[in-house]
């Protein structure tokens, strides 16, 4: 066992126990801020089609129902503008945190490739490539300015993947439409496959995120690039594991090949939930009202008390300082009963920050505010 768990490193929530532990003994209990869990009710359209599909006694397919299918191409060409999107052109998986994990490994890589991610970055992308044997690195975007060549552990010729993440989790940071164009080319010119994380692209506050697909940044052509998309945030669905994959259609053409090997089956019941979430936007609306709430009232209070916040232009995540070291400010909002996650958890350069996440319920928030109060 010790063989397997020496590729990975530290599970990050473990270290946070007894910080938690502190924050419970508050005498009106704890806040926990530090997972972005959603804590508000499924909405009740979606619970109905689940309901609806429960008797479901057969196999489902890896690729999904038609009508799944339909509404997968239909939300990407409607919400993130993209073009000619087909059928081999979506893929659903069981929550997108299983396809970063072992992404990797489905695509083959191992010992000489590297997979590459942002400096600050969710810890699973790291994770990912370890388990396939392949080197973790990670990049600036500046990376793939013109001007920045050697800059960078990012060794072209060993690149199998190179992973984004915008809207960012931890930091909230949106990567503008330019940015993003640049770094596409960056890796078609190198032979590198784009998977683009953008399970929080419909919340954002001060920013407009853009997806990777979009033909501007794409060029109309979807060749080397996939989008990532989760239902987890904008749904409340994070217990229903629905997520879903679009673009390259050569690359999830291979992946559902392997994933039909692997039995790698979202739920006939989930599929027909996902199908009714991707068919309405109100509940995504009155969602976002909730969220954006509760960030003004937490970033309102953080700011008074002396933190300093940092990008959190869109997610679920305030980026936060008080210029000190990032276990200090747990430890501090701990003996207040706030529990958040310590910036290291997202790679070195988070050391001196904590992510804040809001989406705890409203009387929660309430009781924080009062306690930064």
């Amino acid at each position: 066992m010790s063989a397997v768990t020496d590729r990975l490193p530290t599970f990050p929530w473990d270290k946070l126990e007894p910080y938690k532990a502190t924050a419970a003994a508050h005498p009106d209990g704890i806040v926990d801020l530090s997972v972005g869990t959603p804590v508000d009710p499924v909405p009740e359209l979606i619970q109905k089609a689940l309901v609806a599909a429960a008797d479901s006694p057969g196999y489902p397919t890896v690729w999904g129902t038609a009508e799944l299918r339909d509404a997968l191409t239909g939300w990407v060409q409607r919400r993130l503008g993209a073009r000619g999107v087909g059928h081999t052109n979506v893929l659903p998986v069981v929550g997108s945190k299983e396809l970063v994990a072992w992404l990797p490994t489905q695509l083959g890589l191992g010992a000489g490739d590297q997979v590459a991610y942002p400096r600050l970055a969710y810890p699973t992308y790291e994770v990912g490539a370890r388990l396939a044997g392949a080197e973790p690195v990670v990049y600036d975007t500046e990376t793939f300015a013109a001007d920045a060549a050697g800059t960078s552990d990012l060794d072209p010729a060993r690149v199998k993947l190179l992973w984004l993440n915008s809207p960012s989790n931890p930091t909230g940071r949106v990567l503008a439409k330019d940015e993003l164009t640049r770094i596409v080319a960056w890796a078609r010119e190198h032979g590198v496959l784009v998977f683009s994380d953008e399970c929080y692209l419909e919340l954002g506050w001060e920013a407009e995120p853009v997806s990777v697909l979009h033909p501007d940044v794409c060029g109309g052509t979807y060749e080397g690039i996939v989008a990532v998309h989760s239902l987890s945030k904008r749904s409340n669905l994070a217990g229903y594991r629905a997520a879903f994959l679009a673009g390259d259609s050569a690359v999830l053409g291979d992946l559902l090949q392997i994933r039909k090997h692997g039995g790698m089956m979202t739920p006939a019941p989930v599929q027909a939930a996902t199908v009714a979430a991707l068919g309405d936007d109100v509940h995504v609306t009155e969602q976002r009202a909730r969220y954006a709430a509760r960030r003004a009232a937490l970033r309102t209070a953080l700011e008074a008390h002396g933190f300093r916040i940092e990008h959190s232009e869109a997610s679920l995540y305030l980026w936060a300082t008080r210029d000190e070291p990032c276990w200090e400010t747990v430890g501090y909002l701990a003996g207040l009963g706030i529990l958040v996650a310590p910036g290291d958890f997202y790679g070195a350069a988070g050391d001196r920050f904590v992510r804040v996440a809001f989406t705890a319920t409203d009387e929660r928030v309430e009781a924080a505010v009062k306690r930064l109060g």
